[in-house]
């Protein structure tokens, strides 16, 4: 505000009294000499009680004694500004009780000498709306961890359950499929106890995850135990769960399939997993592998294995497309656009 000098009564007038901030008029020696009835509203007092006092008696104990070396430094250079910047700032009603403040100080020149006019937002219900808004997203993110962990302990559940199934069984073919389907659930599972230790519920960092889940894929297989290293390189890449399930079940599926057909007879090499995150939605996955190559006979698109089947119904699911090089070496490239609002 320019300064302007101008009789005080006549540059507050009416208008003073009406205005839906609670203003105050001080001296230079930090005295009231004016404030609006909206002042005399939010701290309780009548105008009568004011009048006179130093303007410390709105400021509570604490603050008092450094409050006159700040006025000073207001008086020295006079430019209105916001009071306190940085600062929680807080005021003292009659009753004792402290309310949140935001003020803003003008310089006024007025027939009686220059005036710091003061104008107070009472920031108590705008504290209370955040403090809720805060309450309900510390609520919403308990409610997540416990859905996820609750998730994840279902699915190691089922785990279970089929690993004591297939302890069971002598057909061999039989304990395989339950063997796959184990390892499908362990995917799953991983992915939500990866979200459950995460402080980010929106994506999962598929970094963290696939450190996990590839070294107790390759356990599974005990006959290339030792001769199979697998590389990961998905550094930075964190995926809505939406994409991340199908991602990791993809993933699941052909790093197993490299594991049974690719290094068969002792052949030993290496897996290598990459994602990749191009602009701010093109996600590029690949499983690569130096082990037998696929059978130019094959066709994957009529294929009757149910992993080859369920990589080319997740490819869909995220409107993916898959690309693949049969051999020197073998790689399943996919490529896919995360949704707009992922």
């Amino acid at each position: 505000m320019t300064s302007s000098r101008i009789e005080l009564d006549d540059y507050l007038g009416q208008a003073f009294h009406r205005m839906p901030v609670a203003m105050i008029v001080v001296n230079p020696r930090g005295e009231i000499t004016r404030l609006n009835q909206l002042a005399q509203t939010t701290f309780g007092y009548e105008a009568s009680e004011l009048i006179g006092q130093p303007v410390e008696t709105l400021i509570p104990q604490r603050y008092r004694a450094a409050h006159p070396h700040y006025r000073q430094g207001f008086l020295a250079e006079t430019t209105a500004r916001p009071m306190g910047l940085g600062r929680d700032l807080s005021g003292l009603r009659k009753d004792g009780s402290e309310f949140p403040v935001e003020i803003g100080i003008n310089p006024v020149e007025t027939g009686e000498g220059p005036m710091i006019l003061s104008v107070i937002l009472d920031l108590s219900e705008r504290k209370q709306a955040e403090k809720r808004i805060q309450d309900a997203l510390t609520q919403k993110d308990l409610l997540l961890r416990e859905v996820h962990h609750r998730v994840k302990n279902n699915l190691q559940v089922i785990h279970s359950l089929l690993d004591l199934q297939a302890l069971k069984l002598n057909d061999h073919e039989v304990v395989e499929v339950l063997r796959d389907s184990q390892n499908r659930i362990r995917s799953m599972s991983l992915i939500h106890q990866t979200l459950y230790q995460s402080r980010n519920f929106a994506r999962v960092d598929f970094q963290r995850f696939l450190d996990e889940l590839l070294p107790s894929l390759t356990e599974s297989y005990r006959s290339v135990a030792g001769l199979v290293s697998i590389a990961v390189d998905a550094h930075e890449v964190k995926l809505p769960i939406n994409e991340a399930i199908p991602c990791g079940l993809i993933i699941n599926e052909l790093v197993s399939n490299a594991l049974k057909h690719g290094f068969t007879q002792g052949r030993g090499g290496q897996i290598t997993v990459a994602v990749q995150q191009h602009g701010e939605r093109t996600i590029e996955l690949s499983v690569s592998n130096d082990g037998h190559g696929i059978p130019d006979s094959l066709d994957l698109e009529q294929t009757a294995t149910l992993g080859l089947q369920l990589v080319q119904l997740l490819t869909r699911q995220v409107n993916g497309t898959m690309e693949i090089q049969r051999e020197n070496p073998t790689r399943f490239t996919l490529r896919f656009e995360l949704e707009g609002d992922s």
